[in-house]
């Protein structure tokens, strides 16, 4: 069973590879979960004019949007975003910002429906899609130039790295040689069922929202494949991972999905150096996802878990705009 972290004391964790120490202090007006995580989506702004965009096929005919940050390194970055998101979230460009400033090219993927136009297959994307990331890193490692490549994460885009890695395990492509992932539902069961609660019910409002209208753009597209009869009766991920997230992507149902697709039972089986870090005070992560177990025998898998940065939050105030989760992702990069 996983031990839980989320209120135990920094002084008590002693286990290895766990970084028992993280640095990270957030600003004491900002101290709660909730408005940590809140507080970057309506207040950090960035210009996102300088992406290079570039459009990749899958190989069932569909297609996928990767924006580019080239600063003509032989390093890559290679970027997930979590949940609805895209590659155009402060987090995401923050991190891209950071990495061009210390010498890395960066490439931030959009997933399935993400970019801004729908895609052409019924299916979307989940948390388990590791056939789309591994479309994105073959296409960037067939360019010559580029002699190290890294996997950065945020919540889903976290799992999805991790998850893949595991999978890979030594079979792994040699470009690959590090990643860093933030805010992790390792154990999408746990995740499901914190979201659910009542505290968080203005997230899960959120995204049961955007994500009926991408069902409603489906429908126009793909009549009578697809439809959104008495969808105010879906309250919750359990419901509407039952319905759409299983049987359009291969599940037998929520349960089925969640098992196969946390990537907290592949952790053992991750064979370069990665950063885990997961806030103790993120309100969209349970105690499953902190993985102590999964990591205390492995060689290559660090969790770092700050008191506080809310769910990809983070933030601190500096001249030059940068988190500090962005600072925390270079120096691992550098070790």
């Amino acid at each position: 069973m996983t031990k839980s972290l989320k209120n135990r004391p920094v002084w008590n964790i002693i286990i290895m590879p766990l970084i028992n120490r993280s640095d990270y202090k957030a600003p004491l007006f900002l101290q709660n979960g909730h408005i940590q995580s809140i507080y970057p989506t309506l207040f950090r702004r960035f210009d996102t004019g300088f992406y290079e965009r570039e459009r990749i096929f899958t190989p069932d005919d569909d297609f996928l949007d990767i924006d580019w940050s080239r600063t003509g390194s032989n390093k890559l970055a290679i970027i997930s975003h979590g949940l609805e998101g895209n590659s155009h979230r402060n987090y995401v460009v923050g991190m891209v910002k950071m990495l061009n400033r210390n010498g890395w090219d960066a490439l931030a993927w959009n997933y399935r429906s993400c970019s801004g136009e729908m895609n052409r297959r019924l299916r979307f994307y989940n948390s388990g899609t590791i056939d789309d990331l591994e479309v994105v890193i073959e296409h960037a490692a067939k360019i010559e130039s580029y002699k190290e490549i890294v996997l950065i994460g945020f919540s889903m885009g976290g799992n999805l790295s991790l998850l893949y890695l595991g999978n890979k395990g030594s079979r792994i492509d040699s470009k690959i040689v590090r990643s860093v992932v933030f805010s992790v539902p390792c154990d999408l069961k746990a995740s499901t069922r914190e979201l659910a609660k009542f505290k968080n019910r203005i997230y899960m409002g959120r995204f049961l929202k955007t994500l009926h209208q991408k069902i409603r753009t489906k429908m126009k597209l793909m009549p009578g494949q697809i439809n959104d009869d008495n969808y105010h009766l879906i309250k919750n991920f359990k419901d509407y991972d039952d319905r759409y997230t299983a049987p359009l992507h291969g599940f037998n149902n929520a349960e089925d999905y969640w098992s196969k697709c946390s990537s907290n039972r592949f952790i053992p089986e991750i064979k370069i150096p990665t950063l885990i870090v997961n806030a103790r005070n993120d309100p969209f992560i349970a105690d499953g996802c902190y993985p102590v177990n999964e990591t205390s025998d492995s060689k290559c898998v660090y969790l770092e878990t700050p008191r506080s940065g809310g769910h990809v939050g983070f933030m601190q105030f500096k001249r030059d705009k940068s988190y500090w989760s962005e600072e925390r992702t270079i120096e691992f990069l550098k070790c």
